[in-house]
């Protein structure tokens, strides 16, 4: 198990390592004018300004990020990356208990899962740039007693929106992964719902219910950047990146320090995940892609 741990890590930096070896040999061979197919770009420029090196985005991290003074630009980016972080935990946390309820509703009734699980599929077909401007507007008219919605309210619906899909069905499909001659055992028995529930339904929906929190993790982070860029939410990620792109033309280096951020903020919610998996280690013999 260790070894495997182990092999994980080591095929990840490899990875990464890949990534970066093929970014600087295209920087270095590809055409300056990117490569065309069909009257139409395919892949980047080369240029200095559109595609700077590697070492010229690490080197820039330790720069100011306006000026000569001022906090540098890692630092920006790092408060930026924890107020997303905050909202798309928010987001993520709603979305898998929105999820879980609706999964148990399917499963639990035949008749529910025909009239909300299409609805479910055809929910994540709605444009989030589209929808997030709507979901300000009407969660702005809310106002329950001292409670104002406020836009990062906003931003964390939409974090949620894209996050429970995921969790409803790998949860769906576990909960109805026991063999029926393990459920014909419960019901000789005698056990009802709630034990077959939690003593074998729950414990089999584990290696499918992991991977989906995973995609729910990554998709949470994906809706509060998108969120952030439509609503127009400032102090995070997404807004940074729509800002520092701006100051593409004279400084190449400095947006893709936003987008290297929103990468880590990806990476640090997929990595919670896999520590939630260590206390479920006796029910994760094996998991199932979502």
């Amino acid at each position: 198990m260790r070894l495997a741990r182990v092999r994980g890590w080591a095929l990840g930096l490899l990875g990464l390592v890949v990534l970066a070896v093929v970014w600087e040999v295209y920087k270095a061979l590809g055409p300056a004018a990117g490569v065309e197919l069909g009257g139409r770009v395919v892949l980047p420029r080369t240029s200095d300004r559109a595609m700077p090196h590697l070492w010229d985005i690490a080197g820039r991290l330790a720069e100011p990020a306006l000026g000569r003074s001022g906090d540098p630009l890692w630092q920006v980016v790092g408060h930026a990356c924890l107020f997303s972080l905050k909202i798309a935990a928010i987001g993520w946390v709603v979305g898998v208990v929105v999820g879980l309820a609706l999964a148990l509703l399917m499963q639990r009734f035949r008749l529910a899962e025909s009239a909300v699980l299409p609805w479910v599929v055809l929910s994540q077909t709605v444009p989030l740039i589209a929808i997030a401007p709507l979901v300000r507007r009407w969660g702005s008219q809310l106002q329950i007693g001292s409670f104002a919605w406020d836009s990062q309210d906003s931003v964390a619906v939409i974090a949620a929106y894209l996050a429970f899909f995921p969790v409803a069905v790998g949860m769906l499909r576990g909960l109805k992964a026991p063999d029926a001659t393990h459920l014909d055992l419960m019901r000789t028995y005698g056990s009802g719902w709630r034990t077959t529930l939690l003593r074998l339904r729950l414990p089999a929906s584990v290696p499918y219910l992991l991977p989906a929190l995973r995609l729910a993790a990554a998709a949470a982070v994906i809706g509060t950047v998108v969120a952030e860029v439509s609503i127009g939410l400032r102090g995070g990620i997404g807004r940074l990146v729509i800002e520092y792109a701006q100051a593409a033309g004279g400084d190449p280096a400095k947006p893709w320090a936003p987008i290297v951020g929103a990468i880590l903020v990806g990476l640090v919610a997929a990595g919670f995940v896999s520590l939630l998996g260590v206390f479920l280690k006796p029910y994760r013999r094996s998991e199932v892609a979502a």
